[in-house]
């Protein structure tokens, strides 16, 4: 049976029992996306509570409800408790989780987890933190946004030292935090930031691969067998850095008129961006095996973001056999050997990368070549390995808080951590 609550500030609530100590975890997970949202960090928890839930440990679930007038689409693999949210602004479709530190107080006061993890960093992580600290609960963190890098995008570029600041102080006050590749390890390492270890993240390679290519989706697009289809899979908003995907898609026009140029995902740029590319196929969210199709239905994935932690997409893209125009950062820099699965393009260059776009057009073996490689090096990004790490990070910070010394010895301001 699904077992579901509301938090509020106000009335008590009924909490079910998790299952005895053993083996198993009761894990609290706190989060403000989840699906059916659709971003990178909303995707990735999904996958991580649902392999934690398959490994048979207790799972609650604490979330803003996202359709205030209606029921959530619920699970029975675990315990969810709905809290009060609000839109965020520019993104009516996601919510922001309000401040609920007495609620949850009282909520693990009754039923005390054995670890919290705290996967956001707004109002109701903020609260989640504050509740876990006063009654002295393992909390660990996931560092999955660089929510600090978005103020140039957005015109407030002055509040990026000051946000910095906030997410410093709220990683530091977890037991552990989480990032998903060494070099944002060490970006965050020299920030200030303690207690980081890498958690890499996973590609579903039984979804996402060559397989799902598809002739009559590209008669869709109107592409002949031989035609170039440029591809980009994210988020329709300032901070991914569009201007690169807008002069890149002109540029590959320019060199071959007949290329055709698909665009997967919303947000608020897309009526400008479908105004200043009228030539481009926009196809809204997609998901499952139609998102497949599209990744392996295309010759090139153009990837200009240079605000990711790590970018599912480009793991997907890869896996999908796609060659990635990507710059070195995030998942790319890790994932890529440029010219042998991929090409990087040193963080800026922005001619270098319309360059390259445009110079790839007429190179279709090698973009066959590289396409291969790239499904070659992720095959092994397999989720069920990232949950055991996961599920081993979460046993240390247990650990830690009832033998001081065991993780942090093992997690010295400067080391490599890669469980």
């Amino acid at each position: 049976m699904t077992h579901t609550q509301t938090v509020s500030s106000e009335p008590d609530f009924t909490v079910d029992h998790f299952a005895p100590p053993g083996r198993s975890l009761r894990i609290a997970f706190v989060t403000e996306t989840y699906p059916p949202e659709v971003n990178g960090v909303a995707l990735t928890m999904a996958r991580i509570v649902d392999g934690i839930a398959a490994r048979h440990h207790e799972i609650q679930l604490v979330r803003p409800r996202q359709n205030p007038e209606n029921t959530d689409q619920l699970t029975n693999r675990f315990h969810e408790v709905f809290t009060r949210g609000l839109p965020i602004p520019r993104y009516p479709d996601l919510r922001m989780g309000l401040p609920s530190k007495r609620a949850l107080v009282r909520l693990w006061s009754h039923k005390r987890p054995d670890v919290v993890h705290i996967a956001t960093e707004g109002p109701l992580g903020w609260s989640a933190l504050q509740a876990a600290r006063l009654l002295k609960l393992p909390v660990c963190s996931d560092f999955r946004t660089n929510f600090h890098a978005y103020c140039k995008h957005y015109g407030v570029g002055w509040l990026q030292r000051p946000i910095m600041g906030y997410l410093r102080k709220f990683h530091n006050r977890t037991h552990v935090t989480m990032v998903p590749t060494e070099a944002l390890r060490q970006e965050l390492v020299d920030a200030g930031f303690l207690r980081l270890c890498v958690v890499n993240q996973g590609v579903d390679v039984r979804l996402f691969n060559p397989k799902q290519r598809s002739e009559a989706l590209r008669s869709q697009w109107g592409a002949a067998p031989n035609d170039f289809v440029a591809l980009y899979v994210g988020r329709l908003a300032p901070e991914k850095n569009l201007e690169v995907l807008v002069a890149s898609f002109a540029s590959i026009k320019a060199s071959r008129p007949n290329a055709r140029f698909v665009v997967v995902g919303d947000g608020p740029e897309r009526i400008e961006l479908q105004q200043r590319m009228p030539y481009a196929m926009f196809a809204g969210q997609r998901h499952g095996e139609d998102l497949a199709a599209h990744y392996a239905s295309a010759d090139l994935f153009v990837f200009p973001s240079l605000t990711e932690t790590f970018g599912n997409v480009t793991a997907e893209a890869m896996a999908s056999g796609l060659p990635v125009l990507a710059f070195d950062r995030a998942a790319a820099s890790e994932l890529i050997t440029s010219g042998e699965n991929g090409l990087l393009i040193r963080s800026g260059s922005i001619a270098a990368f319309v360059d390259t776009a445009a110079s790839l057009t007429g190179k279709r073996q090698w973009l066959h070549y590289m396409g291969s490689r790239a499904h070659q090096r992720v095959a092994a990004l397999d989720w069920e390995q990232v949950v055991l790490r996961f599920e081993q990070v979460l046993r240390r910070t247990i650990d830690e808080v009832q033998q001081p010394g065991v993780l942090t010895a093992k997690l010295q301001p400067g080391s490599v951590q890669s469980l």
